[in-house]
């Protein structure tokens, strides 16, 4: 099949909300209820996964490109920034940033990583929100390094840094 497909193309790396950063590595045509269906097969380094993904549903399920430059510096940015506290309740707040998380983009999760972070110091977090946060940070981390061109730990130690100036 051709290299592009619906705006991505081979070797691009993309943003997949809940699974984090992977790579095109090809846009193949499969057989499904007798229709030759176009897949993206994305590679996905922090899982060693690879996944195929019908090129139609792509887009609801959030995969998106690696923001520019400029977006992943505001992400810094708004990690740390003054913000509300969320409520106290955990399971609604787990929802909310759950729902913040399939949306997606950098900020969102940035807000997620703020968020859970500064209610960690309050209180500990439950086993279901601390994960949200290990996953939420680990792709924020991810996407900012591919996007900023840094090495991962020089991007994990600038988003600490962040935190901890509020």
């Amino acid at each position: 099949m051709n290299k592009t497909a619906k705006g991505f193309q081979v070797d691009q790396k993309v943003v997949y909300p809940s699974q984090g950063v992977g790579i095109i590595k090809s846009i193949e045509q499969k057989e499904f209820k007798n229709e030759k269906v176009p897949y993206y097969v994305i590679y996905l380094e922090v899982s060693d996964m690879t996944i195929m993904v019908p090129v139609s549903k792509a887009e609801g399920l959030g995969i998106r490109a690696i923001v520019p430059r400029d977006e992943a510096l505001r992400a810094l940015e708004l990690i740390g920034e003054e913000y509300e506290p969320i409520t106290s309740d955990w399971k609604i707040r787990y929802q909310m940033n759950l729902d913040l998380l399939k949306k997606g983009s950098v900020s969102d999760i940035a807000m997620i990583v703020r968020s859970l972070y500064h209610r960690s110091k309050v209180k500990e977090l439950p086993i279901l929100e601390r994960k949200l946060y290990d996953s939420a940070k680990k792709l924020l981390e991810d996407e900012v390094s591919f996007s900023l061109r840094k090495p991962r730990e020089e991007v994990e130690t600038l988003i600490f840094s962040r935190l901890e100036s509020k």
